[in-house]
């Protein structure tokens, strides 16, 4: 048991928290600029916004190192299915802006 001040303890880990929340925000913006470019480019060839193929194989990758990683890998393909169908979205109106 920590002989730490529990409200002192709770500030630090919601700190703690906090700097996490900020850097997945920047790790997805960045991702997102990646898939943007991907848009654009399957646009620009008349390729399909979705690719099946690839997204199965991502699942199953996330879901190997979400269990490598202690996370529950039904989270991590939900949280990747929720992203994909952003990205799927962006690159519908990429296609559809061209």
């Amino acid at each position: 048991m920590s002989a730490a001040d529990p409200r002192t303890e709770l500030l630090r880990l919601r700190a703690s928290i906090d700097n996490i929340d900020a850097a997945l925000i920047f790790m997805l913006a960045e991702r997102f600029r990646c898939t943007q470019q991907v848009g654009v480019l399957k646009a620009e060839h008349d390729m399909p916004a979705s690719d099946p193929g690839r997204e199965e194989q991502q699942v199953v990758r996330l879901r190997a190192l979400a269990e490598e990683a202690h996370l529950d890998p039904e989270f991590a393909e939900k949280w990747f299915n929720f992203v994909v169908a952003e990205v799927i979205r962006h690159h519908t109106e990429a296609a559809e802006s061209r």
